[in-house]
C-alpha cells in the first residue's frame, strides 16, 4: 500500500460538477492499494498520515500533526499510484488490487483514520473526480508498506 501526502490549503473534490467533500486546510492523501494488501497495511498507513508531524510550530520547524493544528484529511483511492511505466510509455495497473477487494480497505482506512480524531472527507471511490488543491509549501510526503 502507498500514499501521497500533501499539506493544503482550501481543497474541493467534484464529481460530475457536483461537490462532494472539502476541506479548509490539512492534509490530501491519494492512497493507492497493491495486490495482497490488507487491514494490517491499511491501518500502518492511517497512523501514520494522523502522525506525520509536517505542519509548523510557533517556531516554524515541522512539528505539528494535522490534529495538533486543527485541519482535515481528503483521503482518495488512486489505483493509479501502481502504475508501472518501466517498459514503454503506456503504464500497466497489473499491481494494482482489484476494485472488489481495494475498495474495503479504503474505507477500512478512512475508518481507522478518524479513529485517530482526525476529520477525515473522501473522494467517490471508481470515480472521475476533479480536485482543486492549493498546496502548502509545497510539502509532499510518500509512503510505502
Amino acid at each position: 500500500m502507498k500514499a501521497v501526502v500533501q499539506r493544503v490549503k482550501k481543497t474541493t473534490l467534484k464529481v460530475d460538477g457536483e461537490l462532494i467533500s472539502e476541506i479548509p486546510f490539512g492534509l490530501v492523501a491519494y492512497l493507492g492499494v497493491k495486490v495482497g494488501d490488507g487491514e494490517k497495511e491499511a491501518a500502518y498507513l492511517a497512523k501514520k498520515i494522523a502522525g506525520l508531524r509536517i505542519f509548523e510550530d510557533e517556531n516554524g520547524k515541522m512539528n505539528l500533526s494535522v490534529k495538533d493544528v486543527g485541519g482535515e484529511v481528503l483521503l482518495v483511492s488512486q489505483f493509479t499510484l501502481y502504475g508501472d511505466a518501466s517498459h514503454g510509455n503506456r503504464p500497466s495497473f497489473t499491481l494494482a488490487e482489484r476494485p472488489e477487494r481495494a475498495e474495503p480497505l479504503y474505507e477500512y482506512a478512512v475508518k481507522e483514520l478518524s479513529a485517530y480524531g482526525v476529520t477525515v472527507k473522501r473522494g467517490v471511490f471508481g470515480a472521475d473526480m476533479k480536485i482543486e488543491q492549493y498546496n502548502d509549501g509545497p510539502v509532499t510526503i510518500l509512503l510505502e508498506i
